[in-house]
């Protein structure tokens, strides 16, 4: 409730709904998700929550990340996987949280998923969308607000764009709130480099990204416009 830019975000109506119930039915409607828990610092979301009839969790306010605060949910809520869904995705597809699920349920060996989906041209220099580069396996290489790679030569494929979508199992979870931040993560401000730099890995699918998620009023009303059809 506190986002600088957009104090109250979370509740923002928009066409009859507050923004966190469109990202919890995206949520049930993946159909992969055993319980779905909305996690706030804020009593009014949690009152929000009761209301539409989510399972809300209060949680401490002074996290720095989003994985910091879903590994406090994690501590005391035993599962095998867990998605993290970004409150403020209300156009979140629910194939794209099934990809990022799915990727887990594949393949045991992989303890971290994400999902990525085409950069236009227009977005491969705009620091607020964030690339990835794989390998070929589809593992996570690194991620960078700078467009990967750098065309030193012609493009022979499309940039990656990394859609804020992770999965986690347990253990690196509950390892990622003990860890310091680390260099590669405060250069770029992304939470997941604090995994890359501790060894883990994250596997990547492909899936959709939304076409806007909303950081400012005028990214809501972009988003009213498209619920509406207008």
């Amino acid at each position: 409730m506190g986002s600088v830019r957009f104090p109250g975000k979370p509740l923002v109506d928009l066409c009859g709904k507050p923004m966190v119930q469109w990202v919890y039915e995206a949520a049930q409607a993946s159909g992969v998700a055993d319980n779905v828990v909305v996690a706030t610092p804020d009593q009014e979301i949690v009152d929000a929550a009761a209301h539409f009839g989510a399972w809300a969790v209060t949680t401490a306010p002074d996290h720095p990340t989003g994985t910091d605060r879903i590994a406090e949910v994690a501590r005391n809520l035993d599962a095998e996987i867990y998605i993290n869904v970004q409150g403020d995705e209300p156009l979140i597809r629910p194939e794209s949280i099934a990809a990022c699920a799915q990727v887990l349920l594949d393949d045991d060996s992989a303890e971290l998923s994400s999902v990525y989906a085409e950069c236009a041209e227009d977005e491969l220099d705009d620091p607020s969308v964030v690339k990835v580069a794989t390998d070929l396996e589809g593992w996570a290489l690194t991620f960078s607000r700078y467009p990967l790679p750098f065309p030193r030569q012609p493009r022979r494929e499309p940039v990656k764009k990394h859609v804020g979508l992770y999965g986690y199992r347990k253990d690196p979870l509950i390892a990622f709130a003990t860890w310091s931040q680390t260099p590669l993560e405060y250069a770029e401000s992304l939470e997941q480099l604090r995994f890359l730099e501790h060894g883990y890995r994250f596997k990547m699918a492909r899936a959709e990204a939304t076409p806007v998620a909303v950081d400012t009023p005028e990214q809501a009303e972009q988003v009213r416009r498209i619920l509406a059809g207008t």
